[in-house]
């Protein structure tokens, strides 16, 4: 869902302050601009040196305009020192997902052609796993904390000047999505080669109608590995708003964390609206939510009634994008869907929408067909995988396969999503990796997995399996089989639960009629089919 960063703020908006996090830090060092979980406050000189001293750091050990580093960190300082370094030093910087096993790590670093790897000691097996498997020198590896093998953080920051580095040029952010390949791939954007000041990097903000300080305060309530929220956040940062970070998300702490830090602005999901929604009605009375002005929810459908429940505690704020990381969307305010209930919204200035069938026809408003985007402001490619970037293409748009409609005043209105994708918690889910991890295990002849409804997470993953010759279906070999994923998957990609079919239900080509599989566990909880 990342916009180009050399998109402009909005026409009509108020003249901007100093452009960019760097000029606001040297107009103003003493700002408090952070606050990590742990309640320490950072201010913009301390920020912007440790930045500095990052890419000298990052240099000295061979780094180049165009280069790689990996960050698997939780939510915290490091992590946007991190993301303001490669932003003004010309590199790419990969957030990984915390909770990824260590040879989906390596994936990771190795494609990407990481030249350092940064980690947390919370996270020290997987990032070992990772760069032994990676073959990363012991002289590239990095920990906050202590980890085996890796050098301490600071050693990458000690004696480094924390004053401007030469040949600032403007960075990004290369995020991995995963495919149906089961292999995630990176999304790649060419760098501009202009000075960070040079672009408007807070503008994507304004499409929420977030202005530039304005009082405002960012509340950081997910993990910063996610697009869509290092994007928010590296917005709010970019156009003055402090920011508040969660590192363990509680809803009863994020309501504090409004209350008392007057929060204006987050990102979210659904489940954390029906995990807000569950606390005791004292407990919710017990805080302040009138400061928030944007709760801006997308990655995953949010049901109506847990949509007006929260319009109706929070108001107005209730906000909903639909995107995707490759670029692109649409936006609806409460106003919006209210009117149009079961919205995602109207397209972004910077974007268009349109809606084209099988044979590549552009359809008209109300037609059913495959949602497809772009953007005003520059395209992508997936790293290393031609093949796919020309994929799903039509001309400049491009599609991640959801089938929706258009109405006359241009609202769009999904009926399905990538119908083998699963979207837990926020998270998508990719079958294929799942499937793959099953037939590892000797008892398993063919596997499928899928979606199946869950009331906190809106899906979670569910296993069929039809057995090798010579096996009987019991609760022992599920739990082997279960247990098998769980030496190969992350927890939250492993199937939850595993049933055994005598036969999978395939076309005489090999297809799969995965919806056969699905429909009896949605019967009566309206998804479409």
């Amino acid at each position: 869902m990342t916009p180009s960063p050399q998109q402009q703020g909005p026409q009509g908006q108020q003249p901007q302050p100093p452009n960019g996090f760097w000029a606001q830090a040297a107009a103003d060092p003493g700002r408090a601009v952070l606050t990590a979980p742990d309640g320490e406050e950072w201010t913009a000189g301390r920020l912007l040196a440790s930045a500095n001293q990052l890419v000298h750091g990052l240099r000295a050990a061979g780094l180049q305009r165009g280069d790689t580093f990996a960050v698997v960190l939780p939510n915290g300082a490091e992590f946007f020192t991190a993301y303001l370094a490669a932003s003004q030093a010309g590199f790419y910087l990969v957030p990984v997902n915390h909770h990824l096993t260590g040879p989906e790590i390596a994936w990771i670093v190795s494609d990407s052609a990481a030249k350092v790897l940064l980690a947390h000691e919370r996270f020290a097996a997987q990032a070992t796993a990772a760069a032994d498997e990676a073959g990363l020198s012991a002289t590239h590896r990095y920990c906050v904390g202590t980890v085996a093998g890796f050098r301490p953080y600071h050693q990458l920051l000690e004696g480094q000047d924390e004053s401007t580095p030469d040949d600032r040029t403007l960075g990004w952010v290369m995020n991995y999505t995963s495919g149906t390949t089961g292999r995630p791939r990176g999304i790649r954007r060419p760098l501009s080669g202009k000075l960070p000041e040079e672009s408007y990097l807070g503008g994507f903000l304004g499409i929420f109608g977030i202005r530039p300080f304005d009082d405002n305060v960012h509340l950081v309530c997910s993990p910063l590995y996610h697009t869509a929220v290092l994007q928010f956040a590296g917005a709010a940062l970019h156009i003055g708003h402090p920011l508040v970070l969660m590192d363990r998300w509680h809803p009863e702490e994020m309501l504090r964390l409004i209350d008392t830090r007057r929060c204006t602005h987050t990102h979210m999901v659904p489940t954390q609206f029906h995990r807000l929604l569950a606390l005791p009605d004292q407990v919710r009375r017990r805080y302040d939510v009138t400061p928030m002005r944007h709760a801006i929810h997308g990655a995953a459908p949010c049901p109506e009634h847990v949509k007006r429940a929260m319009i109706e505690w929070w108001g107005d704020c209730v906000e909903e994008y639909y995107a995707a990381s490759e670029g692109g969307g649409a936006f609806a305010t409460a106003e919006d869907w209210l009117k149009k209930p079961g919205t995602v919204g109207k397209a972004w200035p910077i974007s268009e929408l349109a809606i084209f069938d099988d044979d590549e026809n552009r359809l008209a408003p109300g037609q059913l067909g495959t949602v497809y985007m772009k953007m005003s402001t520059g395209g992508f490619s997936y790293h290393k995988d031609e093949a796919k970037t020309r994929k799903n293409r039509i001309g400049d748009f491009f599609t991640v396969g959801d089938l929706g409609i258009l109405d006359e005043d241009g609202y769009l209105f999904l009926r399905d999503r990538k119908i083998d994708m699963i979207i837990s918690g926020g998270v998508n889910i990719y079958p294929a990796e799942i499937e793959a991890a099953l037939l590892g295990h000797p008892a398993v002849a063919d596997a499928a997995a899928f979606g199946i409804p869950h009331t906190d997470w809106g899906e979670e993953v569910k296993a069929v399996v039809e057995l090798a010759e010579k096996n009987a279906p019991s609760a022992e070999l599920a739990q082997s089989i279960l247990a098998h994923c769980e030496r190969q998957l992350a927890a939250f990609k492993r199937p939850k639960t595993l049933d055994f079919i005598e036969t999978m239900p395939r076309d005489p080509n090999g297809k799969l009629y995965k919806r056969r599989l699905r429909e009896p566990y949605w019967e009566g909880h309206g998804r479409a089919l």
